[in-house]
């Protein structure tokens, strides 16, 4: 989410009124040696500072409702409020001369997807992949699947109007799960995997994200569809 200051608090010198920021949840001080190097990013300023449910320097809250009660921030951004109030240590000052309508996709959904199918994951070109769950995160790793050249992109969701936006984005096969009837989720994607009759696989080639924070089918699967190792690359949340 790309954000513009408003306003700034006493002591706070690393940002001005007007500058462009990137909020992020993990807290930056800047000066102690892990946010120096570039092979880490935990702070040890703050140390286990994302923990709190509140500011993360002071741990104290600065949202209060209608009725005078104290609000708590959401992972120290609060970024689905039109107006937040943050730690300096939590914004991250990026140049002016990046367009909004690019700069809002840095931060967390779209380079935690891309990063998961591009790094973690480390996908191959002709692999086949299956996404569970094509939200901001799950249809990032679409693109990044994509863009390393998976042959084919299997996309699940509960959503029927995701099917053809994850399309647009490189979905190649589309599961709903509340229309498989009897059929467990698993087995369709052994279809489209190829090897429903076999019963084997190649877990070189075969990759799994899943991006659901609260599990609504109880068929899980993962188990049945990858026998043997491998298998399972980058689960999320």
């Amino acid at each position: 989410m790309q954000s513009v200051v408003e306003s700034v608090g006493e002591n706070v010198w690393e940002v001005e009124e007007g500058d462009m920021v990137v909020p992020v949840f993990h807290p930056n001080c800047r000066e102690c040696r892990d946010c120096k190097s570039p092979k880490g990013n935990h702070c040890l300023a703050f140390g286990n500072a994302r923990l709190i449910r509140d500011m993360s320097r002071d741990k104290t809250s600065r949202f209060k409702d209608m009725n005078g009660e104290v609000l708590h921030h959401f992972l120290y951004v609060s970024s689905f409020t039109q107006y937040t109030v943050v730690d300096v240590a939590n914004v991250v000052k990026i140049s002016p001369q990046i367009p909004s309508d690019k700069a809002c996709l840095l931060s967390c959904g779209v380079s935690t997807g891309v990063g998961a199918a591009w790094k973690v994951a480390d996908i191959e070109e002709n692999s086949t992949v299956a996404i569970f769950g094509l939200g901001a995160v799950g249809l990032a790793v679409v693109e990044g699947a994509r863009l390393r050249g998976a042959s084919k992109i299997i996309g699940v969701d509960l959503n029927p109007e995701k099917e053809e936006i994850g399309k647009q984005f490189g979905v190649t096969d589309f599961i709903n799960p509340s229309t498989c009837g009897d059929k467990k989720v698993s087995e369709g994607i052994a279809n489209v995997f190829g090897y429903a009759d076999t019963g084997l696989a190649s877990s070189e080639s075969n990759l799994f994200f899943e991006f659901r924070s609260v599990l609504s089918n109880p068929d899980r699967p993962i188990e049945p569809v990858q026998p043997g190792p491998g298998g399972l690359s980058s689960p999320e949340r």
